[in-house]
C-alpha cells in the first residue's frame, strides 16, 4: 500500500473495503467482481487460471485427482496379485491332492492308464473348480485332459523339475487363454517318480470375483472425486468472494494503487461502515467537509460536522446532489448504499463542491431544455406530408414546454396545397393547450386579423412581434374587444407571434401564449420560438406542395377512369377501385360493349405511382378503346397493345434515364351472352376467379403471355362456357398481395371469401371480399364482379342464305314475319332494306355459305355473315353510277354498322335503336 506523504498510515486492510463498482473491478472472464451468483457460475469463475481462486482451486483438483489414481492403481495390482496367488494356489492343491491320492501310482501301471484316470481326473478337477488336471507318464505324453482329443498329445509346459521330485509353478498362454499350471510328480512306494500331474486355472476363472470389484473400487473413486471437487470449490468460492476474481498481479496491482488513485481524485470519497464509523476519506474529503487527521475509524456523528450533513452520511440513505452548506461551501453529495449486491454493510458517498457551478446550473438547464425541444421538433414535426397534421404537431411540441397554448393561422389556399394569396383570410389550423377552455378561436375558424394586431404587423413584415403584457396592448384588443377581455381575464397575459416563412412565401402565423408562468416572453423566447417555426415551415411547405402534386394526380386519375358504366344487356356489373394512400397509381379497368350484344371487360395495372403512372394508365385504356373497336380478338388486341407499349418505352425517356414505362400488365375477356362464351387473354396479369352458380370458385387456367412492352412472344386465349348466373372476378394485385402475404396466400383468402356469398349480387360481392381481405392502402386496387346474363333463343333469330339472288326476296318475308313477332313492325321497312342491301352484296362479293341473324337486346342487331374475309368500304357513287349506294344507304339508316372477322370469315352488322 502507498503511504500518503506527511501522514500517519493508520489504516488496516479492512479500511479499505472490498474492491468493487468504485474501483472498477472485474472479473477476467468480463463479469463484475461481486462474489454471488450460482455455483456453476461460480466454478467457471473458479476454473480461470487467471485468478487467485482458480490456481488454488486446479491445484488441490490435481493433488486429489493423484491421489485418487494412485489409489485405484495400487488397488488393480493388489487385485491381480490375489489372483495370481488364488490360482497358484488351488492349482497347487489340486494336482498335489490327485498325485497323492491311493491308486494314482498304481493306475499308471495298468495296461490302459487313461481309462482308469479319466474319470477321476475329470470328476478332481471339477470338484476342485480348475480348468484342468493332466496326468501324464514320465515323457510327458498325456494319460488325461478335459478335452479326450488331446489325449496321447505331448503336455505343453516345463516337467524337468517335476521329474526330479520337484514343483513346477509358471505363467502361460495357453489355448484357453493366459492361466496358472502347476506340475507335480506322482511317487510309487518306494519314492519313485512313475508320472506327473498337472492342474492349472485361467486368470480370468480366478479373477472373475475381483474384477467384479473393480467397477465398485472406481464408483468409489469417481465419488470420492466429486467430493474432494466439491469441498475444493466450496473453498475456491470463498477465496473467490474474497479476491472478486482477481489474479495475483492484478491483486498486487490494486492494492498498490487504490490509493494514489482514491486521493488523486477531484471528488470527495467517504465509505462509511454499517456501524456509522468513517473507513475511508480521500484527501478531496478531507479538505471539502475539513476532517481531523484521525477521521478514519471515528463515528461521523464526532467529526464536527454540521448535525444534517452528519446526518445523511450516518444514515446511509440513497442521496443524488443533494446540495449542503459546510462551512462557505456549497457540497453536492451523492450517497449509495454498498450491499445492494450482497456487499458489506455501509455506504460510499461522493462529494463534489458546486459552489461556482450552482450560480450557472439554472441558465444551464434553461439551454438544455431549450436545445432539446429544437431536437424534438427537428424530429417531431414533419412526420407527415399532411399540412394540418404538420401544424398540430408543432402546437403539441411547444405545450406545455414552452407556452401554455399555441395556435397555427395558416391561409385557406396552403390548405389546399396553393401558394398563399396575402390579404385574404385565415383558418385556424391547429390548436393546442394546457386546458381545452381558453376562450381563443376555435380550429377551424376563418380568421381575418385587423391591421393594428400583431398577427397582421407579423405577415406584413415577416418579422416576428412580441406583446409582453396583453393588457397593454391596444393594437391586439381592437381585433374583438369582446374576445380579448375574455382571454385577458382568463389569465393569458404575454404573446409572440412569429410568421411562418419559407423564402419569400408566409404561410401564415404562429402564436405562442402564455398564462401560467408569471414572467412575460422575452428576447432568448423570440428567438426560441423563431427557431422552432422555422422548422415547422419547411416542412408545412413540404406538404402543400405535396397536397397540391397528390391533388392534380388524383385529379388526372379520377378523369382517367371510367366515370360509370355503359349500358349493356350481357352482364350485371359492379365494381370497386381504392386508390393507394400515399399516391395515385396505375391500377384501371374498363367495360366496353361490342357488337353482337356482346361485352369486353379489362383490367390492368401499370407499375409505380404518380403521375406518369396515371397518365401512362390513361393512354393505355385509350388505346384499349381503340383497338376494341376493331372487335379483334383478345389475343389480337394484346398484342397490339404490347407493340403500343414498347413504342412508349422507345420514344419516350424520361430525364433521370428510366424507362418511361416500368412495366404494365393487361386481362382482355370477351363475352357473348348468345352463345354463353367467355374468350380471355393475359399479359402477366393475374388469372380471373369464377364463381358458378353451385358456389364452386374456380381460377382458370387462362395462358400467362408476358407482360406489355417485352415483344417477340404471342398470347394465347382461353375460352369457358360461363352458366347464366356465374360471376366473373377480375382483379388486380394490390387485392390479394403486399409485402406482408404472398400471393398465393392472397388467392386463398379471395377464393374463402367468393365462396363466403355464393348467392350474393355483384354489388354484395364486392361488399364482402372487401370486408374479408384486409386489403392496405399501399398499393391501388381494382375489382370488377360482372354476373352473366344469356340473351334467350326467343331474342334470337337465325336463318341460311343460299347463294341465289331470288333467296332475298324469302329472308325479307322471315324478317317480317319474327319483327311481327317481336312487336317491331315499325322497323319492318328499314331492316328489310338493310338487309337487302347487306344479304344481296354476300351473294354478290362474298362466297358461302352465308347466314343471317337477327338479335333484340338494347336495340335491334342485324348480322349477315359470309365465308370471305373481305372487308366493304364506303364510298360515294357518282350521279352516273349504278350501283356504289347500299352501305350508304345502310351507313344513313342505321345508328351503327361495322365488320368483325370470325375464323370463318366474316359479319357485317348494323344496330338500329328501338321504338
Amino acid at each position: 500500500m502507498v503511504r500518503l506523504p506527511g501522514r500517519p498510515d493508520t489504516r488496516t486492510p479492512r479500511s479499505f473495503g472490498h474492491p468493487r463498482a468504485p474501483f472498477g473491478a472485474h472479473r477476467p472472464d468480463g463479469t463484475a467482481g461481486s462474489g454471488s451468483g450460482s455455483a456453476p457460475g461460480v466454478l467457471r469463475a473458479a476454473l480461470s487460471a487467471r485468478s487467485v481462486a482458480g490456481q488454488v482451486f486446479i491445484l488441490q483438483v490435481v493433488i486429489v485427482l493423484l491421489l485418487v489414481v494412485a489409489a485405484v492403481v495400487a488397488q488393480v495390482l493388489q487385485v491381480r496379485h490375489d489372483s495370481d496367488l488364488e490360482a497358484r494356489n488351488r492349482s497347487l492343491a489340486a494336482a498335489g491332492t490327485f498325485a497323492n491320492a491311493p491308486g494314482t501310482a498304481t493306475a499308471l501301471r495298468a495296461p490302459d492308464p487313461t481309462a482308469v484316470l479319466q474319470p477321476s481326473a475329470e470328476a478332481a478337477r471339477k470338484a476342485s473348480n480348475v480348468d484342468f488336471i493332466v496326468v501324464m507318464n514320465t515323457a510327458g505324453i498325456r494319460y488325461t485332459h478335459p478335452n479326450p482329443d488331446r489325449i496321447g498329445k505331448k503336455f505343453v509346459g516345463t516337467i524337468g523339475p517335476a521329474l526330479h521330485g520337484g514343483t513346477v509353478v509358471e505363467h502361460l498362454n495357453g489355448t484357453i487363454g493366459p492361466l496358472v499350471q502347476v506340475v507335480v510328480p506322482v511317487r510309487d512306494a518306494g519314492g519313485k517318480v512313475v508320472g506327473l500331474v498337472s492342474a492349472g486355472i485361467t486368470t480370468a476363472h480366478v479373477g472373475g470375483a475381483a474384477d467384479q470389484q473393480v467397477p465398485l473400487l472406481l464408483a468409489a473413486a469417481a465419488a470420492a472425486l466429486a467430493l474432494a471437487t466439491a469441498g475444493t470449490a466450496l473453498v475456491s468460492r470463498r477465496l473467490l468472494r474474497q479476491t472478486h476474481g482477481l489474479g495475483p498481479y492484478e491483486m498486487t496491482r490494486m492494492y498498490e494503487h487504490h490509493d494514489a488513485v482514491l486521493h488523486a481524485v477531484r471528488e470527495g470519497v467517504l465509505i462509511v461502515g454499517g456501524d456509522g464509523q468513517l473507513l475511508l476519506a480521500n484527501d478531496e474529503a478531507h479538505r471539502l467537509l475539513d476532517l481531523p487527521d484521525d477521521a478514519e475509524m471515528r463515528s461521523v456523528l464526532d467529526l464536527g460536522l454540521d448535525d444534517e450533513t452528519a446526518g445523511l452520511l450516518a444514515s446511509g440513505r440513497v442521496a443524488t446532489d443533494e446540495v449542503h452548506l459546510v462551512k462557505d461551501k456549497l457540497v453536492a453529495i451523492n450517497q449509495r448504499p454498498t450491499d445492494l449486491e450482497g456487499g458489506p454493510p455501509g455506504s460510499v458517498t461522493t462529494l463534489r463542491d458546486s459552489t461556482e457551478l450552482r450560480a450557472l446550473s439554472g441558465r444551464a438547464e434553461v439551454a438544455r431544455e431549450r436545445l432539446n425541444m429544437l431536437y424534438d421538433a427537428g424530429v417531431g414535426i414533419g412526420t407527415s406530408l399532411d399540412v394540418s397534421r404538420t401544424a398540430q404537431e408543432l402546437a403539441e411540441l411547444a405545450v406545455p414546454r414552452f407556452a401554455d397554448f399555441v395556435t397555427v393561422d395558416l391561409f385557406e389556399a396552403v390548405l389546399n396545397g396553393d401558394e398563399p394569396k396575402p390579404g385574404t383570410d385565415l383558418r385556424r389550423a391547429a390548436y393546442s393547450g394546457i386546458r381545452k377552455d381558453a376562450p381563443l378561436y376555435p380550429l377551424g375558424e376563418h380568421i381575418r386579423f385587423v391591421p393594428t394586431s400583431p398577427q397582421a404587423r407579423s405577415l406584413a413584415t415577416g418579422q416576428s412581434v412580441v406583446e409582453p403584457d396583453l393588457r397593454e396592448a391596444p393594437g391586439w384588443r381592437a381585433q374583438d374587444f369582446e374576445r380579448t377581455g375574455e382571454i385577458v381575464e382568463y389569465g393569458i397575459h404575454s404573446l409572440i407571434t412569429v410568421p411562418l416563412r419559407t423564402g419569400n412565401l408566409i404561410l401564415g402565423v404562429a402564436n405562442f401564449w402564455r398564462s401560467e408562468k408569471p414572467q412575460p416572453f422575452d428576447a432568448e423566447d423570440v428567438t426560441l420560438a423563431e427557431e422552432l417555426v422555422a422548422r415547422a415551415a419547411v416542412s408545412i411547405d413540404n406538404a402543400r406542395r405535396y397536397t397540391r402534386e397528390h391533388s392534380m394526380a388524383v385529379t388526372l386519375q379520377r378523369s382517367l377512369l371510367p366515370r360509370s358504366l355503359p349500358a349493356q344487356d350481357a352482364l350485371d356489373i359492379a365494381y370497386r377501385y381504392l386508390p393507394a394512400q400515399s399516391g395515385v397509381g396505375g391500377d384501371w379497368f374498363d367495360v366496353l360493349p361490342l357488337p353482337g350484344a356482346r361485352v369486353a371487360l379489362v383490367v390492368g395495372d401499370v407499375v409505380g405511382h404518380g403521375l406518369h403512372a396515371a397518365a401512362t394508365m390513361g393512354r393505355l385504356r385509350t388505346a384499349v378503346h381503340n383497338f376494341s373497336s376493331l372487335d379483334l380478338p383478345p389475343d389480337e388486341l394484346l398484342g397490339l397493345l404490347d407493340e403500343l407499349v414498347g413504342r412508349i418505352d422507345q420514344d419516350e425517356t424520361p430525364a433521370d434515364g428510366a424507362a418511361a414505362v416500368t412495366g404494365a400488365t393487361c386481362l382482355y375477356a370477351v363475352y357473348d351472352p348468345v352463345s354463353r362464351r367467355c374468350t380471355i387473354a393475359r399479359a402477366g396479369h393475374l388469372p380471373p376467379a369464377v364463381v358458378y352458380p353451385d358456389g364452386r370458385v374456380e381460377f382458370p387456367d387462362v395462358p400467362a403471355g408476358p407482360p406489355l412492352g417485352l415483344g417477340g412472344l404471342p398470347f394465347e386465349t382461353a375460352e369457358l362456357e360461363l352458366p347464366e348466373g356465374s360471376r366473373l372476378v377480375l382483379y388486380t394485385d394490390g387485392l390479394v398481395e403486399d409485402r406482408d402475404r404472398d400471393i398465393d396466400v392472397g388467392l386463398d383468402l379471395l377464393r374463402d371469401a367468393l365462396g363466403h356469398a355464393p348467392d350474393a349480387s355483384p354489388e354484395e360481392t364486392c361488399r364482402v371480399v372487401l370486408d374479408r381481405l384486409p386489403v392496405r392502402p399501399a398499393d391501388d386496387v381494382a375489382l370488377i364482379v360482372a354476373e352473366t346474363r344469356v340473351l334467350g333463343e326467343d331474342r334470337v333469330a337465325e336463318w341460311e342464305v343460299p347463294s341465289d339472288p331470288a333467296a332475298v326476296s324469302e329472308i325479307r318475308a322471315k324478317v317480317t314475319r319474327q319483327l311481327a313477332d317481336w312487336n317491331l313492325d315499325e322497323l319492318t321497312f328499314t331492316t328489310e332494306l338493310i338487309l337487302s342491301e347487306l344479304v344481296t352484296n354476300a351473294i354478290r362479293y362474298g362466297r358461302g355459305p352465308i347466314g343471317v341473324r337477327l338479335l333484340l337486346a338494347r336495340s335491334l342487331i342485324c348480322e349477315v355473315s359470309d365465308g370471305t374475309t373481305t372487308s366493304p368500304h364506303l364510298r360515294y357513287a357518282a350521279s352516273t353510277d349504278e350501283g356504289g349506294r347500299g352501305l350508304f344507304l345502310v351507313a344513313q339508316i342505321a345508328d351503327r354498322w361495322g365488320t368483325r372477322y370470325t375464323p370463318t370469315g366474316k359479319i357485317i352488322w348494323a344496330e338500329q335503336p328501338l321504338p
